[in-house]
C-alpha cells in the first residue's frame, strides 16, 4: 500500500510540472462485494486515457471514466457518485460503491519555475505564492528546499542534474534562474536556449554578469539572435539590493509581461 501510495504521488507531481489536466477518481465507500478495495485511485486525462490505476476494471472502470471525461466539458472541479452495481451499472455483484471524482491541473494556469533556492528565491517564492499560480523551485541543496514555506501551490526538486529539469515542466513556465552562482546558472540557460522555448527565460544579476554569460554561450554554440530571449539583469528599476526588494522587483517585472501576453 505504500509503495502504490508512493507511485500515485510521483506520478501527480509529474502531471503537475508538465502542466496537465486530469481527474483522480478515488473509491471511498464499500457495501457487500466491489471489484476493488476501498481508498483505490485511478488517474484519468481529458481524453479518457487510464493514467494510472485501477478501481475494478469492467464495466464501474468504464463508468468512472466516462464521468471523468464529462467533468472536463462540465467545468466540474468535484463530483460523487454512489451506485448500485447490479441496477445501475448491470453488474453481477450485489455491493453498493460510492467514489469521489477531483478534477486536478490546470494546463492555463500561470506556472513559475525558480532554479534555486536561496534568499531571493525564498522571498520571490514566498511572494508568489500569494498569487494566483503554481511555483516549482529547483535546487541540488536539500537544506534551502527545506526552507521554503509548505503550500498547496508550491513543487519543490531536489535534482543534482538541474538542467535536465527543463524537459519535465510545462512549456508555458515563466523560468527564472537564480541558482548558486554562474556555473550553475549557465548550464540551464543553455540548455533552454538551444532547446526551449519558454515565455520569460530570466537570470539574476548584473549586466557585467551578462556580459560574461553571453561570451560563454557563444562560445557554447548559442545562436547571437538567442542572446536577446532572456532577461538579464531581471526585475524593474526600483528598491534596494535586499532579498525582499529584489523580489518585489522581480514580480512586478513577471507580473506586467504576463499581463502583456
Amino acid at each position: 500500500m505504500e509503495r502504490d501510495l508512493k507511485k500515485f504521488s510521483q506520478k501527480i507531481l509529474e502531471l503537475d510540472l508538465a502542466g496537465k489536466s486530469y481527474v483522480v477518481t478515488t473509491l471511498t465507500d464499500v457495501k457487500g462485494s466491489a471489484p476493488q478495495n476501498l481508498g483505490a485511485r485511478m488517474i484519468v486525462d481529458n481524453a479518457g486515457e487510464i493514467l494510472f490505476g485501477t478501481v475494478g476494471g469492467g464495466k464501474v472502470e468504464a463508468r468512472c471514466v466516462l464521468e471523468s471525461k464529462e467533468m472536463f466539458s462540465k467545468k466540474e472541479e468535484f463530483l460523487s457518485y454512489t451506485w448500485n452495481l447490479q441496477k445501475d451499472i448491470h453488474m453481477t455483484c450485489g455491493g453498493v460503491v460510492s467514489f469521489m471524482f477531483e478534477r486536478r491541473g490546470q494546463s492555463c494556469a500561470w506556472n513559475l519555475v525558480i532554479f534555486g533556492a536561496g534568499h531571493v528565491s525564498q522571498a520571490l517564492t514566498r511572494n508568489l505564492c500569494q498569487l494566483s499560480c503554481n511555483v516549482t523551485v529547483v535546487d541540488s541543496r536539500v537544506e534551502w528546499l527545506n526552507k521554503l514555506p509548505q503550500n498547496d501551490k508550491l513543487i519543490t526538486i531536489h535534482e543534482e542534474n538541474m538542467p535536465s529539469v527543463l524537459g519535465r515542466i510545462s512549456q508555458n513556465s515563466y523560468v527564472i534562474l537564480m541558482t548558486k552562482g554562474h556555473a550553475t546558472d549557465t548550464p540551464i540557460l543553455e540548455a533552454a536556449l538551444k532547446n526551449y522555448n519558454f515565455p520569460y527565460l530570466g537570470v539574476i544579476g548584473s549586466l557585467p554578469k551578462r556580459n560574461v554569460i553571453e561570451k560563454e554561450l557563444s562560445e557554447l554554440g548559442v545562436p547571437k539572435d538567442q542572446m536577446t530571449k532572456f532577461y538579464c539583469p531581471m526585475g524593474e528599476s526600483f528598491g534596494n539590493n535586499s532579498p525582499e526588494e529584489i523580489s518585489i522587483s522581480i514580480m512586478a517585472q513577471l507580473l506586467r509581461l504576463r499581463d502583456s501576453k
